[in-house]
């Protein structure tokens, strides 16, 4: 059956410690294998600036939701978590920037995937709208 989200501290999923902690909440991976990941904006955070989340802080919650997913499936696993890195970003558009307070829901879908390489396809929303989205190529440390 393996282990629930629900479980799991999101640091047990990423190697990022805080401050730098950019997802809150692992939801899991739906039936469409596509994974949902949480992050609620505070002012502390420092990728916030002028009171909102600027696009860095967007890009590097989209990566650590992709590193979310494969700590996930490490967990699942019996394995560790490895360590990522972004590759490249591509097609990344942000429609807005969101505010302190702003709760962030990301979906992420793998696209391709080769060996230690990556490309998932994400999008971020608040409330259900679209905020952001785009593509990231992701490395992994094997």
């Amino acid at each position: 059956m393996g282990i629930s989200a629900q479980t799991l501290k999101i640091e047990e999923l990423i190697p990022q410690r805080a401050p730098m902690v950019l997802v809150d909440t692992f939801e899991g991976i739906d039936a469409t294998e596509v994974s949902h990941t949480r992050l609620t904006v505070r002012s502390e955070n420092p990728f916030v600036e002028a009171g909102c989340l600027t696009e860095c802080g967007v890009i590097e919650h989209m990566a650590q939701s992709a590193a979310a997913r494969v700590g996930w499936n490490c967990r699942e696993a019996g394995g560790d978590v490895p360590v990522g890195f972004i590759g490249a970003v591509s097609h990344f558009i942000a429609h807005r920037l969101p505010p302190v307070g702003s709760c962030l829901h990301t979906a992420l879908r793998i696209v391709q995937q080769v060996g230690p390489v990556s490309l998932a396809e994400l999008t971020v929303e608040v409330d259900g709208e679209p905020i952001a989205e785009g593509r990231l190529k992701i490395f992994l440390q094997v």
